[in-house]
């Protein structure tokens, strides 16, 4: 069993010895007996929240004995409890929380014998200090404790200061000497006690380090330190918490001169070369060791966490400051470096600006000058920083950039008070520059808020008017609701206060008269949201606008209601949500409301069809600010009314959504019966209002708790079982006693069993009866594995007592049936039951096989049993497979055991020892040799690394079951036969499992145990052996993407022991896997049916982030120069070669989520290495190239915003881009000016990587203009790129071209592409570049006017240039294209265009859609429809296209009927009866054709325009009224025949 520390057992026998005397008074007998009581359960506790609970009551009662009380008790019951907190704050050294509680104790305790205390605590610390051995983990986390968390302890340091500095001086060689020591535990441990000693004991350590001749052990200490900032080591967090202990040993300084001096030689750690560093009298030799940026970001951090005021801002010799011109200087270059320091580096900017806050007025006296003037090149450099990482893809930064952006606010506007400057341009300036992003730019919105108190809201609204709109638009984008939600917020909240400032110089200002001015602004933006089609935009303002604005002004809801019109479905919606989002700000209901409820109303959205009505309507009755407010007659009602129709839903959200309901309304129930019976307390009896609310409540909490369990009766429907587990869920957490120690809220109230026995009392609240376990039990046998897992889990949770003696037997025999079917959910049941039964059976002697041994725990039995049980499937599986897969299928049994070991509390250290370990290893290893060896068809398969291929494995089971894959003619068998079936899946599901099993059990057995006991290093190998066999040698995907989930665990495991043998388990996997993949293959091992790859990704995902990734580094490292590798002059196509190998390797370590942002400092040369291979000549090479450059797109262009197409612009700008990969900018501009190059010599060089080059830069958002300006050299190159022959590139061209031209230069530019078009056909023009132009500027002026960059008013010459070249669009212009992108640019200015050059552009359309296209002609489709659609959109052209639609050709005849789908203006006009008629006269016709498409899209059209619009607009008429009753039975006859053929 695994044995529990040494202290752990002293602390417990020190309680089992403890015996109160009969001489002590009875009152501090029995405080003192519960005391011990509440010790014992923290001590037999392992969670945490519990064990803090119970040492929280223990202090309490402590206190409860006066100290003149504590003082009559006898000298050694006083050493016994100076003992016993002591064993325990030793035990507890590694949770401060626990180690402050027990101080506490403590200290109550020193208020009798100060001195008793004092020399208990100084016995302990000398036993640590005087032994010979150096200092164990275990000795420096007790000192750690006595300095953190123990007044006595840190007496006691302080008075040994000098002996505890040897001891660890004494320990740093230890520590150096091995890899393993140096990045483990103990080394970090090591830091950090050095940290407190120069924190906690300032005094001592300041004149071993400041007066003398400097003391050798703090020079040794001080080395220690420095060779850790410096790269000894390569974790991060050691390195970072060492660099903070060096500055603290700084600021123990005594005087401002020597901390500033110290302070300066440490910033000589930006050499390259050794340097000498002195620290008062210390002076160490440093050499730099790593070349990452941790060494400065350490230094930097320390010093702004630890430095005193006056050491930052005092001068130098060369007058210079240590905040300004030492430490800022660091921090712009450490801003580029490597994704995964972003985080720590923007911590230690926002310290500096923070510090620099703080110390304004010193540093006004040192510089003499405002610090962010307008000539400052520090306010320059500072916004800099902000603007370029506003949109960083590290999670955290974007906050840590705002809260910067704040400071730097903040700053500016006290140096401009300073300076006496009132005109503070660079409010508007910036306020300028967020109006010009685009609006799905994310990171602007915070800046905004943090903006808006300096500016106010008139200002933001006057110089960003279009903020409403693209507040709205960021609502129907589900990653950006948040940041639209917070500026709507605070644009509230600054409107109020500016409100209540103006108003009160009047009057105080009524409710009434605030919502009055917040429904002038934002009214009409809040209902269009509401009302709106969009249900996402619908949602999140439901979810985001309404509370914020109901709580900043809660009379908005009054401005809201009265114009919505309720018989409207959307407006329904709307209301609903309305009324109750003010209910729960404000506490009222509407039916509290004077005379303006109609409950009809309420009625209509409970019984709506639509699933967000009911639930918005419901969240009306449920809500409420006050828990205490007991429900209504009204409420009961609607509640017994609206939950029996409502179990069905299909929906999971509404589900979710209803039990949250649900929940809170059960809340209200609980908290008004706990109330009235408070109330009841002091009085002869219950008032009869108090009577009646716990009556009713009572009796509504029963009826619920029936209606679930009935729902969950065998025969109901999965919907109805899930809705009802969920309310029954909720009842059992609201109405129950049942306290949850891994809960932080939601848990019962303390006198909770006081109502349950008053329920009980009157037949009520059974929740646990036999009848009612009973139905719970029988959920666990639901087909479907969520109804189980909640069944299984109410039962555990909540049911109070074991179960009774027949059922347990009867539940046990059932899950060993259970765990022998060969159907995957049953042995999950079986494997479930398994788990319940060790949880809640009272014992299991004389049910499971064997006799118990003396001393054996419960969960020690049945995992015995499980592993016997296991052995008998093992041998059946050697025996017959194929009965063994009906009857012995393994995968039930490995499951049984996972939840046994490592669901079950305390389970694990219970059952398991080292022979229980080892038998289970060596039987999960013969099964995975057994099962490898049955799919390969070979039973040796050790030395093979490649797995079968399908076909093999086919064949091998086939084989096994004496079956053939052919038939008697010789025809291969589509369909696999129930034995092939249940043997392939018997293999994969226990592989599987066994992978998850094994890698769980070994992270858990080795996190638990100090040293290892458990498992030896080489039954460690054997289980990588495991791993490592099923991910090679076994295709199926399922198998293994199981087993690296226990793979990844169990790398993880090994690689944070402290043992250096464990330790280097993963990187020979590592190697021994890039080993294979460099090897020429017999078969491919990278593709989806194999793998290698996860194998790699599973042991780098392993790796911790907080140190330097070596093995990310190898792999990576290995991976490009083999990918960069010469092809062999010939290659077998159906093989995969090495470089192909490490391409697809690559893409799956780019992909998978698990290395996070870590891979992206790869990314530039990972993206030049797959646009190179785009040219290779192997078809291989490049299919893998193109999937790894797609990939690597994705992750570096982080979050795609929701429902759009692919080719949507993402978050990122180019700015933002190219100064996170810097490479990658002249490598891109190199390949766009090579095939421009090529263009311009007119040769047809096909450039593989153009495309994709362009795709990538098309999905980048316009930045900045001044940040766009370094960009400039993309656009000649893009700009030549229009006259492409290729289609494809002159359309991603256009769309990359905007990304790069900022938006106060789209009108500028798309005036000089107007200029470069021909005036008239007779001048020579070349029609690529002519189409080219035109998509320019449709993709500029499409995303202008679409974001609101430009007005139409502005555009006035642009419509100019391209009325005088109408010509583009006559019979003189032979290209389809060239003519439809000229009427698409037309459609886009169709409202600045004059009515003579639109008839004229009518006329010319109108003819060309009459004309017969030419089959070959190559975009006349398309033309085709843009006309139709440019026609269409005024009325009287309109109405002539139709009356022509019988004599149109089919192109035009398509485009028509199409576009009644696409566009609804013509709904509720003139033009609807003429398309109504038309569509009706052409049906037979349009039923005759082939053309299925046509046929599709036209009944799809007359469905349309027959069919009445949800608003009533359009009266229904009878169907096809315009048709005779001959022609319409033609049509039917037609239509039924062509239904027949089909």
């Amino acid at each position: 069993m695994i044995s529990t520390s040494s202290d752990g057992c002293q602390s417990e026998a020190l309680l089992r010895s403890f015996i109160l005397d009969d001489s002590m008074s009875p009152h501090v007998k029995d405080t003192l007996a519960l005391f011990l009581k509440m010790l014992t359960e923290s001590v037999r506790t392992t969670v945490k929240r519990t064990k803090e609970r119970t040492l929280e009551e223990a202090s309490h009662t402590l206190r409860k004995i006066p100290v003149p009380l504590l003082q009559s008790l006898e000298p050694k019951h006083h050493r016994r409890l100076v003992r016993l907190l002591l064993a325990l704050q030793t035990e507890e050294g590694n949770t401060s929380s626990a180690c402050r509680k027990l101080d506490q104790m403590m200290q109550h305790l020193g208020q009798v014998d100060q001195s008793l205390v004092f020399e208990a605590v100084q016995q302990r610390l000398h036993k640590i200090l005087q032994q010979e051995q150096v200092l164990s983990i275990k000795d420096l986390q007790i000192v750690c404790m006595f300095l953190e968390d123990s007044e006595a302890g840190r007496e006691v340091l302080r008075q040994t200061c000098t002996s505890l500095l040897h001891k660890l001086s004494g320990l740093l060689p230890v520590i150096m000497k091995e890899e393993a020591s140096r990045n483990g535990a103990l080394c970090y441990q090591t830091v950090k006690v050095c940290l407190q000693v120069f924190q906690l004991l300032p005094e001592q350590v300041s004149q071993l380090v400041f007066e003398g001749e400097g003391d050798v052990p703090m020079r040794r200490i001080l080395g220690f330190l420095m060779n850790i900032i410096l790269g000894e080591i390569s974790s991060r967090d050691t390195r970072l918490l060492a660099g903070t202990a060096v500055a603290m040993l700084i600021s123990t300084a005594t005087d401002s001169e020597s901390g500033s001096s110290s302070s300066w030689s440490l910033l000589q750690v930006t050499s390259r070369v050794q340097w000498s560093l002195t620290v008062g009298r210390l002076q160490v030799d440093c050499c730099p060791r790593s070349v990452d940026a941790v060494d400065r970001l350490a230094v930097v951090r320390g010093l702004l966490t630890c430095c005193r005021k006056d050491i930052l801002v005092s001068r130098s010799n060369c007058n210079t400051c240590l905040l300004l011109d030492g430490l800022f200087p660091l921090i712009p270059p450490l801003c580029d470096e490597n994704l995964d320091y972003h985080y720590y580096v923007f911590q230690v900017f926002t310290m500096w600006l923070k510090s620099m806050k703080e110390c304004l007025p010193e540093i006004w006296e040192v510089t003499g000058t405002p610090v962010l003037g307008e000539t400052s090149s520090l306010r320059h450099r500072l916004a800099q920083i902000i603007w370029t990482n506003a949109e960083s893809p590290v999670e955290g930064v974007s906050e840590l950039v705002r809260a910067a952006f704040c400071l730097f606010l903040e700053i500016y506007d006290l140096d401009c008070q300073h300076s006496g400057v009132t005109e503070k341009r660079l409010y508007v300036e910036f306020l300028h520059r967020m109006a010009e992003l685009p609006w799905e730019s994310k990171g602007k919105y915070p800046l905004l808020s943090a903006l808006l108190p300096y500016t106010g809201t008139n200002t933001v609204l006057e110089q960003y008017p279009s903020l409403p709109s693209h507040i709205l638009k960021c609502l129907s984008i589900n990653h950006l609701a948040p940041c639209a939600a917070e500026i709507y917020k605070s644009l509230l909240q600054e409107q109020r206060r500016e409100l209540t400032v103006g108003l009160l110089k009047e009057a105080p200002p009524t409710e009434h008269c605030l919502a009055g001015h917040w429904a002038l602004r934002w009214q009409p933006t809040v209902l269009k949201a509401l009302t709106s089609d969009v249900v996402l935009l619908q949602s999140n303002a439901s979810s985001y606008l309404l509370p914020c604005t109901v709580r900043s002004f809660p009379g908005a809801p009054d401005t809201l209601l009265p114009v919505l019109d309720t018989t409207c479905p959307g407006h329904l919606c709307a209301w609903a949500r309305i009324a109750g989002a003010q209910r729960a700000v404000t506490g009222r209901p509407p039916w509290a409301s004077d005379g303006s409820f109609c409950p009809e109303t309420l009625r209509r959205a409970m019984s709506s069809l639509d699933d967000t009505v009911r639930l918005a309507a419901l969240n009306i009755v449920c809500c409420s600010p006050k828990t205490r407010e007991a429900p209504s007659q009204v409420e009961y009602s609607a509640m017994r009314a609206f939950l029996p129709l409502n179990l069905n839903s299909e929906s999971s959200t509404f589900r979710q959504h209803l039990q949250a309901g649900v929940r809170k309304f059960l809340v209200r129930i609980r908290d008004s019966c706990m109330a009235s019976l408070k109330a009841q307390k002091g009085k002869r009896g219950p008032s009869e209002e108090e009577e009646h609310i716990l009556d009713q409540g009572v009796e509504f909490v029963d009826w619920l708790a029936r209606l679930a369990l009935g729902s969950c009766a065998p025969g109901n429907n999965f919907q109805r079982k899930k809705t009802a587990l969920l309310l029954l869920a909720a009842v059992l957490e609201t109405c129950s006693d049942s306290w949850s120690p891994g809960r932080r809220k939601g848990q019962p109230p303390a006198n909770m069993a006081v109502l349950i026995n008053w329920a009980k009392e009157r037949g009520k609240w059974e929740l646990f009866s036999r009848s009612r376990q009973l139905v719970l039990i029988g959920c666990l046998e639901d087909t479907t594995n969520e109804i189980r897992e909640q069944a299984a889990e109410l039962l555990a949770r909540f049911c109070p007592l074991p179960l009774e003696a027949d059922v347990t037997a009867a539940l046990l025999s059932r899950a060993e049936w259970l765990l022998h079917s060969p159907r995957v959910p049953e042995a999950q049941m079986g494997a479930l039951m398994t788990k319940l039964l060790l949880l809640k059976c009272a014992s299991l002697e004389g049910l499971v096989g064997g006799a118990p041994k003396q001393g054996h725990a419960q969960s020690a039995m049945l995992v015995r049993h499980l592993l016997e049980m296991l052995r008998q499937h093992y041998l059946a599986a050697r025996q017959d497979m194929v009965l063994a897969s009906r009857t012995a299928p393994l995968h039930g049994v490995v499951s049984a055991l996972q939840r046994l070991l490592l669901e079950v509390p305390g389970a694990l250290s219970e059952a398991l020892d080292h022979s229980v370990v080892a038998e289970i290893l060596t039987l999960l290893e013969k099964i995975t040799q057994l099962l490898l060896g049955l799919l390969s068809g070979d039973q040796h398969t050790e030395e093979k690394d490649v797995p079968p291929s399908f076909c093999d494995m086919g064949n091998a089971i086939s084989s096994l079951i004496g079956r053939a894959l052919l038939d008697e003619e010789g025809v291969e068998n589509v369909l696999l036969s129930e034995e092939h079936s249940l043997v392939l899946t018997c293999c994969w599901v226990s592989l599987k499992e066994i992978g998850i099993f094994l890698g769980s059990v070994v992270e858990r057995i080795l996190s638990v145990t100090c040293t290892n006991t458990l498992l030896t290093v080489e039954e460690l190998q054997r289980a990588s052996k495991v791993f490592k066999d099923i991910i090679l040698k076994c295709r199926h995907w399922g198998a293994v993407e199981g087993c690296c989930i226990g793979f990844t665990k169990f790398c993880g495991a090994l690689l944070a022991s402290s043992d250096p043998e464990l330790k280097v388990i993963p990187g020979h996997i590592l190697q021994q896997g890039l080993a294979v993949l460099r090897s020429p293959c017999g078969t491919s091992v990278t593709r989806r049916g194999a793998g290698l790859p996860v194998l790699i990704l599973s042991v780098l995902a392993a790796e911790g982030s907080s140190c330097r990734r070596p093995l990310l580094a190898l792999s990576m490292n290995m991976l490009l120069e083999t990918a960069r590798s010469t092809l062999p002059q010939a290659w077998d196509q159906t093989l995969d070669l090495p470089q192909v190998c490490a391409v697809h390797t690559l893409q799956a370590l780019v992909k998978g989520s698990s290395l996070g942002l870590s891979v992206l400092q790869y990314a530039p040369a990972v993206a030049m290495l797959s646009l190179t291979l785009l040219s290779s000549p192997c078809w291989a090479m490049r299919n893998a190239a193109l999937q790894l450059y797609s990939s690597l797109c994705s992750k570096m262009l982080g979050q795609r915003p929701a429902g759009e197409d692919v080719s949507a612009q993402y978050g990122m700008g180019p700015p933002a881009f190219f100064h996170r990969y810097p490479d990658l900018q002249p490598f891109l501009q190199g390949a766009l000016e090579c095939a421009a190059a090529k263009l311009r010599e007119a040769r047809l060089s096909l450039q593989p990587s153009l495309y994709p080059i362009l795709t990538l830069l098309a999905k980048l958002q316009p930045g900045h203009h001044e940040q766009a300006r370094t960009l400039s050299g993309f656009l000649p190159p893009l700009l030549q790129l229009a006259a492409s022959p290729i289609y494809g590139v002159r359309v991603m061209s256009s769309r990359a071209l905007v990304a790069m031209i900022p938006p106060p230069e789209y009108l500028a530019s798309v005036l000089r592409l107007v200029e470069e078009l021909p005036e008239s056909p007779g001048k020579p023009c070349c029609h690529n570049g002519v189409h080219g132009r035109l998509l320019q500027m449709e993709a500029i002026l499409g995303r202008a006017l679409r974001t609101g960059s430009l007005c139409r008013t502005s555009l006035h010459g642009v419509v100019q240039g391209l009325e005088a070249r109408l010509w583009l669009v006559s019979p003189a212009q032979r290209c389809p294209l060239v003519k439809q992108s000229y009427v698409a640019m037309l459609d886009l200015l169709r409202e600045g265009c004059s009515g003579p050059f639109l008839s004229r552009l009518g006329s010319l359309l109108m003819e060309e859609i009459r004309r017969a296209s030419h089959p070959l002609e190559v975009g006349s489709a398309s033309f085709h429809h843009t006309a139709v659609r440019f026609l269409c959109e005024d009325p009287e052209t309109a109405r002539q296209v139709w009356q022509n639609l019988s004599g149109g050709s089919m192109v035009t005849r398509l485009s028509l009927v199409k576009w009644v789908k696409e566009g609804r203006a013509w709904r509720g006009t003139g033009l609807q009866r003429v398309v109504e008629r038309e569509l009706q006269a052409n049906l037979k016709e349009a039923l005759l054709h082939r053309d299925v498409e046509f046929k599709e899209a036209y009944l799809t059209a007359l469905t349309e325009v027959m069919t009445p619009d949800g608003l009533g607009r359009t009266q229904p008429r009878p169907p096809l009224s315009g048709l005779e009753e001959a022609a319409l039975q033609g049509c039917l006859e037609v239509l039924l025949r062509g239904l027949g053929g089909q």
